[in-house]
């Protein structure tokens, strides 16, 4: 039998970095064209199984809001946290600047939680070069620094986002079993679809 491990992941970030357009396109398989336009409040929570080898993982993800009038909020949502996901816009220098504050958020409240460096619309960037504004090896080099890992991702395409949750399942998995957040088993959890190509792409 399959070994059973719940994981808190949190996504972090500037306001309109792409943190609620990633998780629909990785729990639903879909783009929202109204998204990008609108702004969380608070905190939205969804869950979704990977399974990895002979072991079943629940990631419980919470996307919070990016306002800086809910920076003091986030802290309930990171708390426990197994891995967060810290999210940039790719063609938003100021997002990637937000970075280096949720790390030393992380490093100083969670110092065991894993990090994952995830640059936002991608697709965008590779329709023109110009508009790309965080450049990639400056970004991989600060990853070095704080021994987290990148991933540029596109919502719209879904390029790279299966492949960025996927890594954070298997981080989550190789880390020490804790007992799994409430919030976890209380909430539905998504079952894996087939992926489909989206009619956005």
């Amino acid at each position: 039998m399959a070994n059973k491990v719940d994981a808190k992941v949190v996504l972090l970030g500037k306001e309109y970095s792409g943190k609620t357009c990633l998780v629909e396109r990785y729990l639903h398989d879909r783009f929202n064209k109204d998204i990008p336009y609108q702004n969380t409040i608070g905190a939205a929570f969804g869950a979704k199984r990977e399974v990895i080898d002979d072991k079943s993982l629940t990631l419980g993800i919470w996307d919070t809001a990016g306002s800086e009038r809910y920076e003091a909020m986030s802290r309930i949502y990171y708390r426990g946290a197994m891995a967060a996901i810290i999210c940039y816009d790719l063609t938003d220098s100021s997002s990637f600047d937000k970075v280096k504050f949720w790390v030393n958020e992380l490093r100083t409240h969670e110092k065991n939680c894993a990090i994952f460096l995830c640059g936002t619309k991608l697709d965008i960037t590779k329709q023109d070069k110009r508009k790309r504004q965080v450049d990639y090896h400056s970004t991989t080099d600060y990853a070095d620094e704080i021994h987290a890992k990148v991933f540029e991702t596109s919502s719209l395409t879904g390029e790279n986002v299966g492949e960025m949750f996927y890594d954070v399942a298997k981080t989550c998995l190789e880390k020490p079993v804790a007992k799994a957040p409430k919030e976890i088993s209380s909430l539905k959890l998504v079952e894996p679809k087939p992926k489909k190509r989206c009619p956005c792409s």
